[in-house]
């Protein structure tokens, strides 16, 4: 890291990087090689951006956030506070793009909950929301909601499971209760809902 990178004393942008003005970028993110920050777009503190990474104005991410290379987060898109975005993975913004019809009055709004994670190469059809906690599988499709906590696979992306906060796949006994096996923490399934105690 070179210290002439240091913008403001604030956050490091890579030398490759371009950081369009206005952008709200927060303390102790990172903006690394090849990345496009459009005006008017809001990044958290300590984030860290990887290579080639493109956020459209207006786009809004929380803090701790962590984006993997490859990625574009276009208009519409919001991931709120320690949202892990694997490399490769792909947002929309329209149902029903054309090229030659202009549909920026139709953009749909996807918003991904605080904690979850979505694996590599998945794609995020417009318009849904993530849960808090959720976790979206390598290669994933998603072309619904996904609860919190629960764990979709597949194309389209369908249930698998329930996740913890750690990240650990949940096994509820027959009263419908889970501990985590990386910290001990309790949860409840209730009526499809899953519930930290």
């Amino acid at each position: 890291m070179i210290n002439d990178n240091i913008v403001n004393g604030v956050y490091f942008k890579h030398e490759t990087a371009v950081v369009d003005v206005p952008c709200q970028i927060g303390k102790g993110t990172k903006i690394w090689h090849f990345c496009h920050l459009m005006e008017n777009c809001t990044i958290g503190e300590e984030c860290n951006l990887g290579q080639n990474v493109f956020v459209a104005s207006g786009v809004s991410i929380g803090n701790k956030v962590k984006i993997q290379n490859n990625v574009s987060v276009y208009e519409g898109v919001r991931l709120e506070d320690e949202v892990f975005v694997g490399p490769s993975v792909v947002f929309t913004n329209v149902i029903n793009p054309r090229s030659g019809v202009v549909r920026k009055n139709e953009f749909k709004t996807t918003i991904v909950k605080k904690g979850a994670s979505i694996g590599a190469n998945a794609t995020i059809v417009c318009g849904h929301q993530i849960g808090r906690y959720a976790f979206v599988g390598a290669g994933a499709v998603i072309t619904r909601d996904v609860q919190d906590y629960e764990l979709v696979t597949g194309n389209p992306a369908r249930h698998a499971g329930w996740m913890s906060e750690n990240g650990q796949k949940l096994q509820f006994d027959a009263e419908g209760f889970a501990t985590c096996p990386a910290t001990g923490e309790k949860y409840q399934l209730i009526e499809n809902k899953v519930v930290k105690l």
